[in-house]
C-alpha cells in the first residue's frame, strides 16, 4: 500500500479502450484512482498514467480535442505510459499514417516509433516475452532479465541512451523508456500478471 493513503492517482482519459481495465488493475494492489481529461485534476494528481491502445495518430487527435497537450507537456509529477501511451510519449511516430509521414507526439522522451523490424516474424508483436536487458531504475525494482511481459504492438522505439529495458522480436527494441519524470514502458503492465502488478506497485510508490 503506498506510504500515503490519501496519495492523488489519476489515469489520462484519452478516449482510450482499455481505461476500466488499467483502473482495475491498480485497484487490485489496494490503491485508489480517478479516471479523468479534466486538466485542474490531471495537474494536481501525485502519479499519472497514460494508458493507450489503438493508433497514435487516433490518440494524438483525441488528446489535442480535450486541450491536454501543454498540460500532459508540462507535468513534473512521475507519468507512466502503457503502450501506445510510452509511443505517445516520443517525438514521432509512424502509426497509423500514409508512407513517409508521421504524427507529432508529445514530446515528452526525445526518441521516434517505428516500424518494429520483426524480420521474418510475424506482426503484430503479440503474447508474452521476456526483458533481455533491464535498468536499475526504480520501477524495476524487484524486475529481472527473463521476466515476461505481455506484448500488443507493431511499432516501437529504437535502442537509445532512454532505454531503461530491452526486449528482442526479430530485433532489439526498447521495452521501457524514460527522462526525467516521464517513464514509458511498451508492454502492458495491466495485462503482464504479478510481474505487470510489481511494475504499477512500484511507480504508484515511488
Amino acid at each position: 500500500m503506498s506510504e500515503n493513503p490519501q496519495a492523488n492517482f489519476v489515469i489520462v482519459d484519452t478516449g482510450c479502450a482499455n481505461l476500466a481495465s488499467v483502473k482495475f488493475a491498480v485497484e487490485r494492489l489496494g490503491f485508489t484512482i480517478t479516471i479523468s481529461d479534466d486538466i485542474d485534476v490531471i495537474k494536481n494528481a501525485d502519479k499519472v498514467i497514460l494508458p493507450g491502445v489503438g493508433s497514435a495518430r487516433h490518440a494524438m487527435e483525441n488528446i489535442r480535442a480535450k486541450g491536454l497537450v501543454a498540460t500532459l507537456q508540462q507535468l513534473t509529477q512521475p507519468v507512466l505510459g502503457f503502450c501506445l501511451g510510452m509511443q505517445l510519449m516520443t517525438r514521432t511516430s509512424a502509426e497509423g499514417v500514409g508512407k513517409d509521414e508521421v504524427v507529432e507526439c508529445l514530446g515528452l522522451i526525445p526518441t521516434d516509433v517505428r516500424p518494429l523490424e520483426a524480420k521474418t516474424l510475424r506482426l503484430p508483436h503479440m503474447g508474452w516475452n521476456t526483458l533481455t536487458q533491464v535498468s536499475d531504475h526504480a520501477i524495476f525494482t524487484g524486475i529481472s532479465v527473463d521476466d515476461y511481459f505481455y506484448f500488443v504492438h507493431s511499432f516501437a522505439a529504437p535502442i537509445s541512451e532512454y532505454t531503461v529495458a530491452r526486449c528482442h522480436y526479430g530485433s532489439e527494441f526498447s521495452a521501457a523508456i524514460a527522462k526525467d519524470n516521464f517513464i514509458g514502458c511498451q508492454f502492458h503492465p495491466e495485462r503482464s500478471s504479478a510481474l505487470g502488478s510489481k511494475i504499477i506497485k512500484n511507480f504508484l510508490e515511488m
